[in-house]
């Protein structure tokens, strides 16, 4: 089954009920909102197994019974040589166990290696004159992270699309400095702030839509700083609620209606 219809006295016990029928979480399904319900009238929604869920609901086809008699051969083979040769098992077994607690004696403890870890300011500069690129960078240190800002002309390319390019230079400015448990963060002409307000902004007016029509939006997919200020910025919303669904790099955001009380 990987669709059923839920009924309930409000929009999420119906889903719950609908749920329940599946026996799936609500993370593998899709929702579609049906009727609200009202005094009188039953709130009614469809619960759908998603397409990149399904293969976990979907039954195996049983083997063939070729297969199924190669199975049956093997074990009955190995019966066999269980019942015809124990003893030469055992010694075996005793052979490769002295083997090993012979390579554990004769192993050298390894040396541990300190790999060099690159200034985060030198690796930017180095990186952006690579590109010919003439820019200014500050820096500012909190107790959990260091970020660097960077501004100069003709840098959209090192932003990328939909800060690609950016996430991908902050990542990997993290790893090459080694900062440990803090955080290595870098910004281009400002666009990490500029971000946050469009997903605010993006967030508020697909939830005023959600709220209207009852039917749940999905969004792009976004890296995960991304999603957090979506669930952020609507966390205090009464009418609608989110949740992440889908796996990396393609994880979104779905936004839905939020349980309706009589």
């Amino acid at each position: 089954m990987l669709e059923v219809e839920g009924v309930g006295k409000n929009i999420e016990q119906a889903i719950e009920n609908a749920l329940f029928e599946l026996k799936a979480p609500r993370e593998d399904v899709d929702i579609k909102i049906i009727s609200e319900g009202g005094l009188f009238k039953k709130a009614r929604v469809k619960v759908s197994i998603s397409e990149d869920s399904k293969d976990k609901y979907e039954k195996k086809p049983e083997p063939k019974k070729e297969e199924k008699a190669e199975e049956k051969e093997v074990k009955e083979t190995k019966i066999v040589e269980k019942v015809e040769k124990p003893i030469e098992k055992e010694e075996r077994a005793k052979e490769v166990a002295t083997e090993k607690e012979g390579a554990k004696e004769e192993k050298p403890k390894k040396e541990k290696i300190d790999t060099p870890k690159l200034d985060p300011e030198e690796f930017l500069k180095g990186l952006f004159e690579s590109y010919c690129k003439d820019v200014e960078i500050s820096k500012e240190e909190t107790d959990d992270f260091v970020k660097f800002s960077i501004k100069g002309e003709g840098l959209n390319e090192l932003i990328g699309y939909r800060g690609e390019t950016l996430f991908a230079i902050s990542y990997l400015t993290s790893v090459v400095s080694g900062r440990g448990g803090k955080k290595v963060l870098v910004d281009i002409e400002n666009y990490r702030e500029k971000r946050e307000e469009t997903l605010r902004t993006l967030a508020r007016r697909v939830a005023s839509k959600v709220a209207k029509t009852g039917r749940y939006q999905k969004l792009e997919p976004m890296e995960p700083s991304e999603r957090r200020i979506v669930h952020m910025a609507l966390q205090d919303n009464d009418k609608v609620t989110t949740m992440s669904k889908g796996t990396e790099p393609n994880r979104y955001v779905i936004i839905f209606p939020r349980e309706y009380k009589e």
